[in-house]
């Protein structure tokens, strides 16, 4: 990469991750948080300033998108890059970045000043392939953000550099950077016709040439638990506790299908919350698998737990309130595996060696790719993501804008 443009690349980054932009799980607003709004307008600045066109933000939705008109007449798919603004929860108030040059794969990296929280290679062995590289880190106070702002900086010094070089023949490009990506909201509401592209990659991926494009089916649900309380004195054969029907409504789900005992392909009920009295009780889960049947079979068995117990304990003591979140891209992208082909290619031209996992999770790619826009996953560099832990490797995330340029170069023409 060009030095200056490497430079900008940093510093579009580190500017970026300072600015609060955590998205809020309890808002009823959309977006979730005013600091999205904000930095989105921030955004959708600086696309003119660099010099992309037809640059919009849907006031509804929050969703800024743009275009990089094609160099010439020639037939393309139209490609898309996608990154969401907003990061996880967890403390994001006086992000202060520390740039570590030249790290050595081995040394302990002291975050803070009183060496409490460190980046240690035996802890996070991660670290040792990154040895010369500079590495981005936190204070060991809050998140870093690079989750998803490294994507955010990795499109926008993309889209710089092909305008600097217009001799790079390409089609139409288009970007889009969208809010409540972490809290699974986001993708709800973005509009596929007007954003216009034939595919699409969320560049939203964690180290060196990830590439995903298999997901969770991903569902939530709800259970409610009735109780009748009453003194415990005289509680027998009248009191029913709610907190106890709980206890037994999840005793019921198999032991070994939760996340701390799964991997792989494996599927889970994770139990997110709970919370309850004698009067009621609730339990929150999500439920996974990358397999279609056997995510119906798990919400078929809650429902069959609700309809034995209600007809043990009576009507209505428990009530399920279950939705669907979002399905297994691979189900998509499996009917036309060209978006992932050209990725590959890309990233073997590049001498990047495509690292290919389902992902224990789900990106904003697994819904829109339903609603449309076949969307793969790729990579942005982060590490350790979500918390005081995270960092990202500079040379990563140059790798991940030659990736984006050499993606655009590469969409194969169409006939007319």
């Amino acid at each position: 990469m060009e030095k200056n443009l490497q430079t900008q690349l940093l510093d579009r980054f580190l500017g970026y991750v300072k600015q609060n932009t955590r998205s809020n799980p309890d808002s009823t607003t959309v977006p979730s948080d005013k600091k999205e709004v904000e930095f989105l307008k921030q955004l959708a600045t600086e696309l003119k300033e660099i010099g992309l066109s037809n640059v919009r933000t849907n006031q509804a939705t929050g969703y800024v998108f743009a275009e990089l008109p094609a160099t010439d007449d020639t037939p393309r798919p139209v490609v898309g890059f996608i990154s969401h603004v907003d990061t996880a929860d967890f403390n994001s108030v006086n992000i202060q970045p520390q740039v570590v040059e030249n790290y050595d794969g081995q040394g302990i990296i002291n975050l803070d000043d009183d060496g409490k929280y460190q980046l240690d290679p035996a802890v996070f062995p991660s670290l040792t392939k990154y040895n010369g590289d500079t590495l981005i880190t936190t204070n060991g106070e809050t998140l870093l953000g690079a989750d998803d702002k490294a994507g955010v900086a990795e499109i926008m010094t993309a889209m710089q550099f092909l305008i600097n070089h217009p001799e790079i023949k390409h089609g139409k490009i288009v970007v889009g950077f969208g809010p409540d990506e972490e809290i699974g909201t986001g993708a709800d509401h973005f509009d596929v016709k007007d954003f216009g592209a034939d595919y699409a990659y969320t560049v939203d991926g964690g180290p060196l040439g990830d590439l995903e494009y298999e997901t969770f089916n991903a569902a939530a649900a709800t259970v409610t638990f009735h109780g009748t309380d009453v003194h415990p004195g005289d509680a027998k054969d009248v009191m029913v506790n709610a907190s106890q029907l709980a206890i037994e409504f999840h005793n019921q789900l198999p032991a070994t299908d939760r996340p701390e005992t799964t991997s792989g392909r494996e599927g889970f009920f994770f139990l997110i919350s709970m919370n309850g009295t004698c009067d009621e009780a609730k339990l929150e889960y999500i439920i996974r698998d990358f397999d279609k049947d056997n995510f119906e079979k798990r919400k078929a068995l809650l429902e069959k737990i609700t309809q034995q117990m209600n007809a043990k304990y009576g009507a209505n003591r428990v009530d399920l309130d279950m939705k669907d979140q979002y399905y297994n891209m691979g189900e998509i992208l499996e009917k036309d595996l060209t978006p992932v082909n050209l990725v590959k290619d890309a990233m073997h031209k590049l001498d990047i060696q495509p690292n290919i996992f389902p992902v224990r999770g789900g990106t904003d790619g697994s819904k829109i790719s339903f609603m449309g826009i076949p969307t793969p996953n790729i990579f942005a560099g982060p590490e350790n993501m979500h918390g005081r832990f995270e960092y990202v490797s500079l040379q990563t995330m140059e790798k991940a804008v030659d990736l984006i340029v050499q993606i655009t170069e590469d969409v194969p023409t169409q006939e007319k």
